[in-house]
């Protein structure tokens, strides 16, 4: 099954995505922070990144950019708390837009069709 890679800053938001993600058969890597995240794209081999937009030490839009630039093709939901963020320029640059949730079954949805869709830029 295909690897998944999570970047929040929130703790229990994290242990959430990767209980309910691993439970569907995919591989998760669960990142707390945005640093240095296209070194690790580049090493962990993503199929998809699910992306916070407001973390303590990173804008997720600003992170969005630098994926966008080094892996053009990869597939990225952002998901935020806040819907207010979807009409963001810098955000057209994300795949999908995901409000944050305790019901996942949005973002499973995005995931599938983001892996099964083989997006292409």
């Amino acid at each position: 099954m295909a690897r998944i890679m999570i970047v929040d800053d929130e703790e229990h938001i994290r242990t959430l995505y990767k209980l309910e993600l691993e439970d569907e058969g995919y591989e998760v890597v669960a990142l707390e922070s945005g640093k240095d995240l296209v070194r690790l794209i580049g090493e962990k081999k993503p199929g998809v990144v699910i992306l916070d937009i407001k973390m303590i030490d990173h804008n997720g839009l600003d992170v969005l950019q630098e994926v966008r630039k080094a892996f053009y093709d990869l597939p990225v939901i952002l998901c935020s708390a806040y819907g207010s963020f979807k009409g963001d320029v810098k955000a057209i640059a994300a795949d999908y837009y995901v409000v944050k949730s305790s019901n996942l079954s949005e973002l499973k949805k995005r995931i599938k069709n983001a892996l099964e869709s083989g997006i292409q830029r």
